[in-house]
This record gives structure tokens, C-alpha cells and sequence, in this order.
């Protein structure tokens, strides 16, 4: 794929859920697909989903957790970006996307640590743990990194 090839291509609309605890602790997943590799729920906005719908559908997809024991704390104020790394392109999201834009929402859980399950239908981590946001940040594939950094710089202070 050429620069200009990639540069033709769309980001994907997602969102990102940074689900903490009240300790200030970080909901971090290790991928199934990717051992070693952690990250935070997220996907892809549906057609005409509402991106908040759209964090707490995620998040329950992902980690089980309903709605009723979240509080939407906070919201990143603009859309955050990142491409995909060469290796990458034109294989994931069937070659469509050059990577996303992602609005990142700041949810405080209020349940018990056994009402997160990741047996879920269509799993995508392997194990969880709660994880300090600096460990979190360190514990990134490189090319989400600075997406990380600058979410978490965002809601450092509601952390």
C-alpha cells in the first residue's frame, strides 16, 4: 500500500472505556489474540449508535458489566487518533481503515470484581486485573501508547 493509498483511507469511529475502580485502579484485559498484550475496552460505534450507547455496549461485551454499576464520569473532549502500524494495514477491518479516531469515556465501577466476566460471548481477553495507570500505559502495544497517555493525562485529575 502506497502513502497516498493509506492516506485515502478512513479512520474507524470507535470509543474507549477506561472503567476504574474506586480506588483509582484500571480495568486492563490481556488480548486472547495477542499474549502480553494489554488494553482497556473499546470498539467500533454501530450506524447511528450514540457513542455513549456505544462505550456501555463495549463494555459490556467485553467485561459483562452492566450499566447500572458504572457512573459516565467524564468524556474526552475530541476525537483521539491513531494509525495502524505498516505490518497491520490493509489486514485488520479487512483493509477498510487506516486506523481510529476513538472518543474515550471515564467510567467509575461500582460492583463487586466478580461481576466483571470475560467468558463472554465473543471473548477477547485471556485474564484481567486491575492495573495503576502508569503500569497500564507501560504495558501497551507500542502503537496505541500515545493514545493511552494522552486519555489518561485527560481524566488524570477524576482518577
Amino acid at each position: 500500500m502506497t502513502p497516498e493509498d493509506k492516506e485515502a483511507l478512513p479512520y474507524r469511529p470507535c470509543v474507549g472505556v477506561v472503567l476504574a475502580n474506586p480506588q483509582g485502579l484500571l480495568f486492563a484485559g490481556e488480548r486472547i489474540d495477542t499474549p502480553g498484550a494489554w488494553q482497556m475496552p473499546q470498539g467500533g460505534i454501530d450506524k447511528g449508535e450514540d457513542p455513549e450507547d456505544a462505550a456501555l455496549r463495549e463494555l459490556w461485551e467485553e467485561t459483562g458489566v452492566t450499566s447500572d454499576l458504572v457512573e459516565v464520569e467524564a468524556v474526552t473532549p475530541d476525537w483521539i487518533t491513531y494509525d495502524l502500524p505498516p505490518e497491520l494495514l490493509g489486514k485488520v477491518w479487512k483493509g477498510r481503515f487506516r486506523g481510529q479516531k476513538q472518543l474515550w469515556y471515564l467510567l467509575r465501577f461500582d460492583g463487586p470484581d466478580d461481576a466483571i466476566t470475560i467468558e463472554t460471548e465473543h471473548p477477547e481477553f485471556s485474564r484481567w486485573q486491575w492495573m495503576d495507570p502508569d503500569a497500564l500505559i507501560r504495558s501497551i502495544v507500542p502503537f496505541k501508547r500515545t493514545v493511552y497517555e494522552t486519555v489518561l493525562a485527560t481524566f488524570r485529575k477524576e482518577l
